[in-house]
């Protein structure tokens, strides 16, 4: 039986503020991806992060990822797509 679960979730990103101005947009990416594990429980390498959120965090450059953002996470057959919400 295929096992497909649906959760939105807000992601504080303010940790990514504690990284030097040029790794704040990576960092933030990274902390979206761990979040993504930890609450699906799936490994880290088990989650894609779909192009429109990787959009949205680089929107206003490297040193300035926005300090939260909401996220839809669907699970499907041990891996996790993280989109925006429609």
């Amino acid at each position: 039986m295929a096992e497909e679960l649906e959760r939105i979730y807000t992601i504080n990103l303010s940790r990514a503020l504690s990284v030097p101005r040029k790794k704040r947009a990576p960092r933030a990416l990274r902390l979206i991806r761990e979040f993504a594990a930890r609450h699906m429980k799936v490994e880290a390498e088990d989650v894609k992060i779909e192009p429109e959120v990787n959009e949205a965090i680089w929107k206003r450059g490297i040193e300035k990822p926005p300090r939260r953002i909401t996220v839809k996470m669907v699970k499907e057959e041990g891996m996790v797509r993280v989109s925006l919400p429609e």
